[in-house]
């Protein structure tokens, strides 16, 4: 006789997993259908996506360089705080001890009452609250307190000084650190374009980026360019000798340059010390307005936000470290959104 019992159906929870696995599997397969295809970019765009992500680690770069100048000046300043720390916890132990050695010869001498040497071992400042202790002190005794107090302040001053410093140090770290991944997250972005290209394209990149290099490695004919001034003129040639070095962010030579690095560079070869960054440098002289005022070796700022300079080369041409990928180098001015020159 047949069995009429009924099939087994299947768990609650195994019918849940195909429904979701197959309804997933329609959507990846709509979504396959209708997505269109990656375009491949051309030579020519990837270009100038390069260009413009260079722009801006250039802008993290000069931010870079400001935070790294800020903490070597810290660095600096707390370093000589802490010397000052030093020395005057040494002048403070003398004083202590001098008073110690007139106290104790007083007490010997019977001079002195013995609850006095209690209270020369505690907080000066406690002294000279106590009439009834300042009338057993000599004026000497005196003295030597008030000089206590006044290294014990000064000491107090120069620590709170090194933490605030300390704090401040460890901001500007944590800012460096952040200005430097960004710079090196433009500059993996923008290889991981070029990584896009054919072999044949980026030859011919690479082949532009050469000759770019060597036809701006020449000047035009300076015959009518404003003659440099002292200075300005010795921070130029400087500048010459350093002609074909490879722009590298934060580099201030003499093997690689970034674009504030060659010009601070110079200017240091010519005696005179100008700021690391762009930004600073566009406030290190007078500004000038008019390119036509421009001599040569005065600096040039570019940008609205002041991220590149270079230095007046003559004849509308600027001689500066420019981009990743390239080496210091002549160009036109016009290549770039000119602010104004600075002349040290």
């Amino acid at each position: 006789m047949a069995s009429h019992r009924r099939p087994k159906q299947p768990s609650r929870t195994r019918v849940t997993v195909l429904t979701t696995a197959a309804a997933a599997a329609v959507v990846l397969s709509a979504n396959a259908a209708n997505a269109a295809p990656t375009e491949k970019l051309g030579k020519d765009e990837v270009k100038a996506k390069v260009d413009k992500l260079y722009g801006q680690a250039e802008q993290a770069t000069e931010k870079y360089n400001g935070a790294k100048e800020k903490q070597q000046k810290l660095q600096k300043e707390i370093s000589t705080i802490q010397d000052n720390v030093a020395r005057g916890q040494q002048e403070l132990n003398k004083l202590r001890d001098g008073l110690g050695s007139m106290a104790t010869a007083q007490y010997r001498s019977g001079g002195i009452d013995p609850s006095v040497q209690l209270f020369l071992s505690s907080n000066p400042d406690d002294y000279l609250d106590k009439a009834s202790t300042l009338d057993q002190l000599s004026s000497q005794q005196v003295e030597a307190l008030k000089k206590i107090q006044d290294k014990q302040r000064e000491l107090a001053q120069e620590r709170a000084e090194a933490t605030e410093k300390l704090k401040d140090l460890a901001a500007t770290r944590t800012e460096l650190g952040d200005k430097k991944k960004e710079v090196q997250g433009k500059l993996a972005e923008a290889q991981k374009l070029l990584n896009t290209l054919t072999a044949k394209e980026k030859a011919a990149l690479d082949a532009e980026q050469q000759r770019a290099n060597r036809s701006s490695t020449e000047r035009v004919d300076l015959k009518d360019a404003p003659p440099a001034s002292g200075r300005a003129g010795a921070a130029f040639s400087a500048a010459q000798s350093q002609i074909g070095k490879p722009y590298v962010y934060g580099a201030t030579g003499p093997s690689s340059f970034d674009c504030s690095g060659l010009t601070s560079w110079a200017y240091a070869q010519a005696g005179v010390s100008i700021p690391r960054t762009s930004e600073a440098q566009a406030n290190a002289g007078t500004r000038i307005y008019n390119q036509s005022d421009l001599k040569v070796g005065d600096l040039v700022i570019f940008y609205g936000d002041m991220h590149h300079v270079g230095l007046y080369a003559g004849n509308g041409q600027v001689l500066h470290a420019p981009h990743t990928g390239a080496v210091v180098r002549y160009e036109a001015m016009g290549n770039m959104p000119f602010q104004f020159g600075v002349r040290i």
